[in-house]
C-alpha cells in the first residue's frame, strides 16, 4: 500500500475493553474478555448513504453520519458490555428499538439540560456582571454561551476520566486512533508499527464537538438578530430559544462534518491545523496512550473490517 490517505474510509469507536471499527460495507467489534481471549463480532454493514446516493452530497451526509454513529455506537457498547462481563453462557440479546430509543432519549434529555439550557440560561445571567442585560441578539451572549459549554464539556471529560473503566475506554480510544493512523500511513497492521503513531486523529468525534461549538457560535450570532422576537427574556423564552438552537444543530452538524472531512484530507494545511487544533488538543484527555494488548484488540477489529471489504470487493 502506498503512503498517503487510502481510498477506503475507516472509522472507529472505543467500547468497554475493546474497539469497534466501521467501513462503508463492514463493521467489527473486538473485545478483550476477562480470561484474556479476544472475542470478535464482524458483519456486513450498509449505511443509509450507500443505500441512498442522494445522501452522499455535501451538507446532507453530515447529520446522517452522526445519527448512524450514535445508533451503531450504542449497539457496539451493548455487545462489548456483554462480552467484557463474560456473559457467554447467555444467548446474546440484540438491542431492540424500544431500548435504543429510551437510551438515546435519556442521553438527549441530559445533553439538552446540561449542555443546552443551563449554559444558555447562565449566559443571560452573565449580563448582571457587566451591568446590562444580554440576549441572543448580542454577540457576547453566544461567546459566553460557547465558553460555558466548553467548560462543562471539559469538566465532564476530566471528571469521568477518574473512573477506572472510563479511563480504559479512553486508552482503547487511543488504540483505535493509532491503528487507523498506521493503516492510513500504509504500514503493516502490527502492534510494533501502530505503537509509534499519535493518539490524536483529525476525524475524531472529540474534534467534531469542538468544531460544532465554533460553527454554532457563528450561526447563532447571525440567526438570532434576524428575528428580534426570538431574543426576548424569560424562562419560557429561554426554553424556546434552546429548542431553536437544537433545530439549528442539523445545519451546524452538516457544516461541521464538512470541515472535519476537509481537515482530515488536508491535515498538513495551516488552515486545517488551525481549525482542528482545539479538538486535537482536547483529545489528549479522551484518547490516552494504550498498552500493547489494547493495540492488539484494535488491530484485530481493523483487520476484520478490511477483510470483509476485500470479500465485498
Amino acid at each position: 500500500m502506498n503512503h498517503g490517505e487510502p481510498s477506503l474510509h475507516v472509522g472507529g469507536q472505543a467500547v468497554l475493553e475493546g474497539v469497534m471499527m466501521r467501513s462503508p460495507h463492514a463493521m467489527a467489534i473486538a473485545v478483550r474478555r476477562p480470561d484474556g481471549d479476544v472475542v470478535l463480532k464482524d458483519e456486513p454493514y450498509v449505511s443509509l448513504i450507500e443505500r441512498h446516493p442522494l445522501l452522499k452530497r455535501p451538507f446532507l451526509r453530515g447529520p446522517v453520519v452522526l445519527l448512524e454513529a450514535m445508533v451503531t455506537g450504542v449497539k457496539a457498547l451493548t455487545f462489548s458490555a456483554q462480552a467484557a462481563l463474560e456473559e457467554e453462557g447467555q444467548e446474546e440479546q440484540p438491542l431492540g428499538w424500544g431500548s435504543l430509543t429510551l437510551t438515546l432519549g435519556g442521553a438527549f434529555l441530559l445533553a439538552f439540560l446540561f449542555f443546552g439550557f443551563l449554559p444558555h440560561w447562565l449566559s443571560g445571567l452573565a449580563g448582571h456582571l457587566i451591568g446590562r442585560p444580554l440576549t441572543p441578539a448580542d454577540f457576547s451572549f453566544h461567546v459566553i454561551d460557547g465558553i460555558i459549554k466548553l467548560a462543562f464539556i471539559l469538566l465532564y471529560i476530566w471528571g469521568i476520566s477518574f473512573i477506572r473503566d472510563i479511563r480504559r475506554v479512553f486508552q482503547y480510544h487511543g488504540a483505535e486512533h493509532k491503528s487507523i493512523c498506521a493503516y492510513e500511513a500504509g504500514e503493516p497492521l502490527e502492534v510494533a508499527h501502530a505503537r509509534n503513531h499519535t493518539t490524536c486523529h483529525p476525524r475524531c468525534g472529540t474534534s467534531f464537538i469542538l468544531v460544532v461549538l465554533l460553527v454554532s457560535l457563528l450561526v447563532f450570532t447571525i440567526f438570532f438578530p434576524l428575528f428580534p422576537p426570538l431574543t426576548r427574556t424569560g424562562l419560557l423564552n429561554n426554553l424556546f430559544q434552546v429548542a431553536i438552537k437544537v433545530g439549528l444543530m442539523f445545519p451546524i452538524a452538516s457544516i461541521s462534518y464538512e470541515i472535519i472531512r476537509w481537515g482530515g484530507r488536508h491535515a498538513h494545511s495551516p488552515l486545517a491545523r488551525a481549525l482542528l487544533w482545539p479538538g486535537l488538543a482536547t483529545q489528549r484527555l479522551t484518547a490516552l496512550e494504550p498498552d500493547d494488548s489494547q493495540l492488539e484488540v484494535a488491530l484485530i477489529a481493523l483487520k476484520a473490517v478490511l477483510a470483509r471489504e476485500q470479500q465485498a470487493g
